[in-house]
């Protein structure tokens, strides 16, 4: 039987209509009923494939998307309702276990007992409940903390191009806020790779936080209906431990691009014509659905933090461009300070957050976020002058200002726990009055005793004062 198999499968209602599978085309499948049918976001079973009921055709037949491979699916296949949509167990007996998108262990551990099980199709909370919270979620990681704050209760978005970190950068944030996190915390694959989902699994085990997490995958291998469900599921788990139990929840999910790409697949394969470069009509209306279900109500927050591929590093794509309108901080990963081994990969110009206010963060952090910005802003437009001319021609005044920018840019780079197999040097998490007090430093100083390469991969400016 394969994994996605709901539990409830065997336990549809006797009195259930039945109906006869009438067309396969790919992933999809027309589901032909006698008299009462099934409604819309219903789960199916045909054998032991599930399918959801997307529309209705013409002659009343209903046009499902396949929730696992159609493998052994015929025409003529008796197909079974269950009465209702997919469901998913929610409640304590999740935590610390890895789940699909039914809920369903993938873990190898018996399956979570619970009699609690709600629908993953929910409405968002409504607007008269929720609430703002002008509160910072701090992460240990300085050119976050410094440049794009997070807000705890609100959306942060990474962004990048293939390779430039942003897996790397998702986990280092788990380690270091899953464990003073006092919530629960809940991590969402959708069509990102098992190696990755496994490494997490053994990760979290090891650093003694599993039991405070839940793990819901819909990897690259699956169909694309589970890949566009499964964020859902995740959400529907959130919203209980947020609304019933009265908790926060950290939500973490990578990638929130291939949530919009199972919805490019699925639309496809119902037939419907594409939209600008390629991309389901819908778009807009799927893509807010989901995320308008992360909110802060007067009972909890959910604080999201999501991994977004930007296809070909272009930023005006219609996938990156409408998850940005929902989002509170944007995190951008430049591949151009990959290259020159900065990491992370943090760009400071194009990363921003709503948090970065006086009235939020408090008048220093935003003027010191404003002049390290500043600086690498006018280290940035003399880069041309230097790459014609030397750094000689330059006036005293701006050779100072390179000097400045040039060490900033290498103390906003910091060696990461979660790759110190990799790189033989421990990860280093770096409190906010350290950073501030740090780029103070570095911004008052015209001369500097040290050359700029002792201020990369350091954790606080006081690491510099011990000796190699």
């Amino acid at each position: 039987m394969p994994i996605l198999s709901d539990p409830r499968a065997k336990g549809a209602p006797l009195s259930a209509p039945m109906g006869h599978v009438v067309a396969v085309r790919g992933g999809v499948v027309d589901v032909g009923f006698q008299g009462q049918g099934p409604q819309l976001d219903d789960l199916l079973y045909a054998g032991d494939v599930a399918l959801q009921v997307m529309s209705f055709v013409e002659g009343g037949a209903a046009r499902c998307i396949a929730l696992a491979p159609v493998e052994g699916v015929g025409l003529g296949t008796e197909v079974r309702t269950t009465g209702g949509p997919v469901t998913v167990p929610v409640g304590e007996a999740v935590l610390g276990r890895m789940l699909n998108v039914f809920g369903a262990p993938i873990d190898g551990l018996p399956a979570p007992v619970t009699d609690m099980r709600r629908s993953i199709h929910r409405a968002p909370p409504p607007l008269t409940d929720r609430i703002l919270r002008a509160e910072v979620l701090e992460t240990g990681i300085k050119a976050i903390d410094l440049l794009a704050p997070i807000e705890r209760g609100g959306k942060t978005g990474l962004f990048g191009g293939a390779g430039v970190g942003k897996t790397v950068l998702l986990s280092e944030l788990i380690h270091n806020t899953v464990e003073h996190h006092h919530g629960v915390s809940l991590f969402c694959g959708i069509g990102e790779r098992s190696r990755e989902a496994e490494e997490l699994w053994r990760e979290m085990g090891e650093a003694g936080v599993r039991d405070k997490m839940v793990m819901l995958f819909g990897q690259m291998n699956e169909s694309p209906g589970v890949r566009f469900l499964v964020g859902k599921s995740a959400l529907t788990m959130a919203e209980y431990f947020r609304d019933d139990r009265e908790q926060d929840v950290l939500l973490l999910v990578d990638n929130i691009f291939r949530f919009v790409q199972a919805g490019s697949e699925v639309s496809g394969l119902m037939g419907r014509m594409p939209s600008r470069v390629g991309y389901q009509p819908t778009l807009a209306t799927e893509l807010a659905s989901l995320q308008e279900r992360i909110a802060s109500t007067r009972k909890g927050a959910i604080t999201s933090i999501q991994a977004v591929y930007v296809p070909a590093d272009d930023f005006t794509d219609p996938a990156a461009a409408h998850i940005f309108s929902h989002l509170s901080a944007s995190v951008v990963l430049s591949r151009k300070r990959a290259s020159e081994g900065l990491y992370p990969a943090v760009d400071p110009l194009a990363s921003a957050s709503v948090m970065l206010t006086p009235a939020v963060v408090g008048q220093r952090h935003y003027d010191v976020a404003r002049a390290v910005r500043r600086t690498l802003a006018e280290y940035e437009d003399l880069r041309d002058i230097i790459a014609m001319l030397g750094i000689e021609e330059l006036s005293a005044h701006d050779r100072a200002i390179v000097a400045r920018a040039r060490r900033l840019e290498r103390f906003l780079t910091q060696p990461f726990a979660t790759v110190s197999a990799s790189t033989g040097a421990g990860g280093k998490l770096v409190p906010l009055e350290a950073t501030l007090s740090g780029c103070e430093e570095i911004l008052a100083q015209d001369e500097f005793e040290r050359p700029e390469s002792d201020y990369y991969m350091i954790g606080a400016l006081t690491d510099l004062k011990v000796p190699a």
